[in-house]
């Protein structure tokens, strides 16, 4: 059951890694035909600094999970390899933990404040809901991912 349930989030955190990674493409060529435009013609793309950034939102906050799941995060284990594998594990499984805090605490904060406003960007009166929810919904499958990872990580401590 647990298998099953953990092959089917790591699918669809794929899928939104992917989704995020569809928007790298036209963020990019908004924001360099916005300042060719800007310095050789004097004339900036009207919302161009607004539209990168729900993209640059969206490529982020869909990523970060899949950025766990393919263990790509920094980690720094100057002190923690010397140590004993249990001692290690036990600190892993710690901080973990203490990740999986920060991120259910961000995720619940997502939900408060994208339902708190119905706020809308300055120039193109886009609305910022759906791109704060993504603060919820990318926090919600790191969360996920953290617990794999905390499953494998009590496995190893067991073991």
């Amino acid at each position: 059951m647990f298998g099953k349930f953990r092959q089917v989030v790591q699918t669809l955190t794929r899928a939104f890694a992917y989704v995020g990674m569809a928007f790298i493409v036209p963020m990019m060529l908004l924001t360099s035909t916005d300042a060719v435009a800007r310095d050789v013609w004097s004339r900036p793309i009207r919302g161009s600094f607004e539209m990168s950034s729900f993209m640059l939102s969206v490529f982020v906050l869909l990523g970060l999970a899949y950025a766990q799941q393919m263990k790509d995060h920094v980690h720094v284990t100057i002190l923690i390899d010397r140590l004993p594998r249990k001692w290690r594990d036990a600190l892993r499984m710690f901080t973990t933990l203490l990740s999986m805090g920060i991120v259910a605490i961000m995720c619940w904060q997502g939900i408060v404040v994208a339902f708190e406003s119905s706020a809308f960007s300055d120039m193109l009166r886009i609305p910022q809901l759906p791109f704060r929810l993504l603060v919820a919904v990318g926090g919600l499958f790191l969360f996920l991912e953290f617990l794999f990872d905390l499953v494998d990580q009590a496995r190893s401590f067991l073991a």
